[in-house]
């Protein structure tokens, strides 16, 4: 298998912050564009922000234990029970509760290449091995159940993420359902569901009745634009029920949190902006940019740029902060979040300025 080599422990190399990148270069933060982080351009829904603040009231507080209100929400809102719903602090927290009740030393995961940083990451914690499936750019980053399971050996965890980041790719259902099938029974399926709301594909979350060995985790950073609150959750089947209390640290989720993530799941219509918007930026970068790029379910496009780290630091220059993806092992490529429509016609325009010098041999 062709794949770089994921068994050191190498750092997560997050996106670089407004702040950073004005007081390293010397420029105005309010006149950074940045995409490239996939954060909501739209910010925190309006009913999470009043509830946030609201909550920062009886921050002295702890929050209840169980999160019972969250909880109570998203099961409903999945239609499961709520001892099938795990809060946790982001997504990467769910992630953890899942290594904590299935690994034990010495366990391997078998994790996408490229894929999110954190698998492995997390694994490792857990004193877990790490092998790797390969996602390949030469096939678009199509995902398939017979590519995971030729890379297979039997691993405990194995780990999907719909849509991809950092291609945008989806696995899709019957490919999912064939993974489910073709894998062990002791071998739990993670489904990272992160950028979820901005696809049509229904969630994995509908097989759970099905699939014991299925979890899927989702995340209130992205659609509902709670990234700096730190909310995610795992979905889990039944029979899973009772390792929650085993495996949640406590008061893990602050209260703050929990209850914008309550009010937010409560604004459909913050959703849908969102979502809409970032249809759009998908669309336009993909007609407009002057280099090939690939077909994106998620808030964010993936590019193909030559050089990938000149071509975002050119640009950052300029004033928009896109993502090199060079520690995704894709050094020729950028990923640009989806910004407003005003954000998404700056960077474009920006990035066609620096992509059209011949020395970064950018082929469009």
């Amino acid at each position: 298998m062709n794949t770089r080599d994921l068994s050191a422990n190498a750092p997560y190399v997050p996106g670089r912050g407004v702040e950073e990148v004005a007081r390293d270069l010397g420029l105005d933060p309010d006149k950074l564009v940045k995409l490239s982080s996939n954060e909501n351009p739209f910010g925190p829904s309006p009913k999470a922000v009043a509830a946030a603040k609201e909550s920062a009231e009886s921050a002295h507080v702890y929050p209840k234990a169980a999160h019972a209100d969250l909880t109570e929400a998203l099961a409903d809102e999945w239609d499961l029970s709520p001892e099938q719903v795990w809060v946790s602090p982001g997504a990467d927290g769910a992630l953890d509760y899942l290594a904590r009740a299935t690994l034990s030393p010495g366990d391997a995961v078998l994790v996408p290449d490229p894929g999110f940083a954190y698998y492995p990451m997390s694994a490792r914690y857990h004193h877990g091995e790490v092998a790797a499936y390969p996602v390949e750019k030469a096939d678009g980053f199509a995902q398939t159940a017979d590519a995971i399971l030729d890379a297979y050996d039997g691993e405990r965890v194995v780990y999907v993420t719909s849509p991809h980041n950092p291609a945008g790719t989806e696995l899709p259902r019957d490919e999912l359902v064939a993974l489910l099938e073709g894998v062990d029974e002791e071998t739990l399926v993670v489904a990272d569901e992160a950028y979820g709301e901005y696809t049509e594909t229904p969630s994995a979350a509908g097989l759970l009745d099905d699939y014991e060995n299925l979890a899927v985790t989702r995340t209130f950073s992205k659609a509902y634009g709670l990234a700096g609150l730190r909310i995610g959750y795992a979905l889990v089947p039944g029979a899973w029920a009772d390792a929650y209390a085993r495996v949640n640290t406590p008061f893990a989720a602050n209260a703050v949190a929990l209850d914008a993530a309550l009010a937010a799941l409560d604004d459909d219509e913050h959703v849908e902006r969102s979502v809409e918007s970032a249809r759009w930026a998908r669309e336009y970068i993909a007609e407009e940019l002057d280099a090939p790029t690939f077909d994106s379910a998620g808030n964010f496009v993936l590019a193909e740029v030559g050089d990938g780290s000149a071509v975002a630091e050119r640009a950052q220059a300029q004033g928009v902060i896109v993502r090199d993806t060079g520690s995704f092992g894709l050094p020729e490529c950028v990923r640009i979040s989806c910004g407003t429509e005003e954000e998404t016609r700056e960077a474009v325009a920006t990035l066609n300025e620096v992509l059209a010098d011949p020395e970064l041999g950018v082929e469009a």
